[in-house]
């Protein structure tokens, strides 16, 4: 090898080699550092998946859902009363009814209040000063009451009857679902009476409360729902379909199965 002014001694020639790998392989670890900080900031850019629940169902959790004092929990329901009535059903429609409620329904709910998993302000508040015997106590408490009518109480359940058109749609989505948009029957999950232990009772459901809850899950401005099963089929629904289900709920129709089979047709 040559270089300006004659021959290029053996000893450089290696130096220079060396020196040509050293740069090689600093070169080829900046692209790996390269990548591999890409990479991390592409995770880092992306949001946390959401956890829609803390509430876990294991034996334990059951249990202990499941061990409540009603007699304790009646003395901590007076002040619910204001809001939920004082044998657990509301005087306004936008406001959730709870007698006879599965206890597992009310205690998961209470869990999401108390974890902000499921947002309001005033039950936020109040399920956090409630310890875990207190809420075990009070969902004993209203899953013990009975839903028969007593006319002491200022109840607004049930609601009007919905039109004819209304009860037909909330009765074909109740029983069949619609196959063809992936949405299931209601009665799935919720029961062919609107009541399943351990799912959210539409037995004795105001109508409001209803259409806010499954506007709020089409809107995910409710997202406490394990899989996602409410958000997806409420933003499924048109909007019309929305308020025949909260209306056929409302007036106490889930509680009878098969009233509502002749379409088109009244069922009282």
């Amino acid at each position: 090898m040559r270089e300006k002014g004659g021959i290029v001694p053996l000893s450089k020639m290696k130096y220079a080699s060396r020196a040509t790998l050293s740069a090689a392989r600093i070169f080829v670890l900046t692209l790996a550092a390269i990548a591999v900080t890409a990479l991390f900031v592409q995770a880092g850019d992306k949001p946390p998946d959401q956890i829609p629940s803390y509430v876990e169902w294991t034996p334990g959790t059951i249990a202990e859902a499941s061990s409540g004092d009603a007699f304790r929990g009646l003395l901590l329901a007076r002040h619910c009363a204001h809001c939920h009535g004082d044998e657990g059903f509301a005087q306004k429609a936008n406001t959730p009814n709870l007698a006879s409620m599965d206890r597992l329904a009310i205690w998961k709910q209470l869990q999401d209040f108390r974890s902000g998993k499921r947002v309001s302000r005033p039950m936020n508040a109040i399920a956090r000063q409630l310890s875990s015997k207190d809420v075990a106590d009070v969902v004993a408490y209203y899953s013990k009451l009975p839903i028969f009518y007593d006319p002491e109480d200022n109840r607004v359940f049930p609601q009007a009857a919905p039109d004819p058109t209304q009860k037909t749609m909330a009765w074909r989505l109740i029983t069949f679902g619609d196959g063809e948009r992936g949405i299931p029957p209601c009665q799935a999950c919720h029961g062919p009476e609107a009541y399943r232990p351990g799912a959210p009772s539409l037995m004795t459901q105001n109508a409001d409360y209803v259409l806010d809850q499954l506007e709020a899950f089409a809107a995910r401005t409710r997202a406490n729902d394990i899989n996602e099963p409410m958000r997806t089929i409420s933003s499924l629904l048109t909007d019309d379909e929305r308020h025949a289900l909260a209306a056929y709920y409302g007036a106490g129709l889930g509680m009878q199965p098969g009233a509502s089979a002749r379409v088109g047709g009244s069922s009282e």
